[in-house]
């Protein structure tokens, strides 16, 4: 069996990606794709991984967690589990000058509790300029506090993504920008859901339903009404955001009077830098627009 685990990353999907794969679970089903109820494993898998202490879990266990998951007895041909608290709770997503510093292990454990299926890990990346104000609002608490004494322009997301290569070299790894999501989310459904390409799932045009205003919603679905091929849809939605986009919902607006405009400048650029530094690893897959 196939298991795809997203692992968020917080202030990324917001269970948007959960919402949509829930709405569309009876067509999923059918083609033999489960979306089990995150209240049968995110603390199961939570406690599973302590128990298994890195260690591979036995084929009594696996066949035990796979029961409790699913509610079905039969085997479907994939399994899609999410969790944006897999890598780690958020008052710790950011500790020593390193984003996420457990989720090499974090991936491993979830990569051992299921030894004998077939698991890849699905996560997007932010920036950090925008990524740790959203952090501290949704924790309150101040930088200083969620960094612990790291340098918020030292962050770097390749480190992070290396680490857990190292820790786990044989497993597929897809990455994807959280500022590309508008524009790759058809594709994102695709690859999490492993269906054909052209699937389109029910409510997949809701983040756009936020981000435009009426008049570009109704432009887009217009114009998707004469093709769906995927570099023709992102040129589209490009064009409609640029021309339509709710002000709003597209610009992030935040308090850090810890930095000026020149820091924000500073660590966009080094997470520009970093993105191409994660396109070029060996062992990842990069959804790009």
């Amino acid at each position: 069996m196939e298991i795809a685990i997203h692992l968020g990353v917080h202030c990324t999907d917001d269970e948007r990606l959960l919402r949509c794969l829930t709405a569309n679970a009876a067509m999923l089903r059918a083609e033999e794709v489960a979306v089990p109820d995150p209240d049968a494993y995110r603390v199961l898998l939570r406690d599973a991984a302590g128990a298994l202490q890195g260690a591979p879990a036995s084929q009594e266990t696996e066949d035990v967690m796979l029961e409790q998951i699913l509610d079905d007895t039969r085997r479907p041909r994939r399994m899609i589990l999410s969790w944006d608290n897999f890598l780690s709770f958020p008052q710790w997503a950011v500790r020593g000058g390193t984003l996420y510093p457990t989720a090499p292990k974090r991936v491993q454990a979830l990569n051992q509790t299921f030894p004998n299926q077939q698991v890849a890990f699905f996560m997007a990346i932010r920036n950090p300029a925008t990524f740790l104000p959203d952090l501290c609002a949704r924790k309150r608490k101040p930088l200083a506090e969620m960094l612990g004494g790291g340098d918020a322009e030292a962050l770097r997301w390749s480190e992070t993504i290396a680490e857990i290569i190292s820790y786990n070299p044989d497993i597929p790894l897809i990455v994807w920008c959280d500022e590309d999501t508008p524009l790759i989310w058809h594709e994102i459904l695709e690859a999490v859901t492993g269906l054909p390409d052209g699937t389109t799932l029910q409510g997949w045009d809701d983040l756009l339903h936020h981000l435009l205003e009426e008049e570009g919603f109704r432009a887009l679905h217009a114009a998707l009404a004469e093709t769906q091929a995927p570099a023709h849809r992102r040129t589209i939605i490009a064009h409609l955001l640029e021309e339509f986009g709710r002000p709003e919902a597209l610009e992030d607006e935040f308090d850090m009077p810890e930095w000026d405009q020149a820091t924000v400048d500073r660590m966009t650029h080094a997470y520009d830098q970093d993105v191409e530094r994660i396109r070029a690893m060996q062992g990842v897959t990069f959804l790009t627009p």
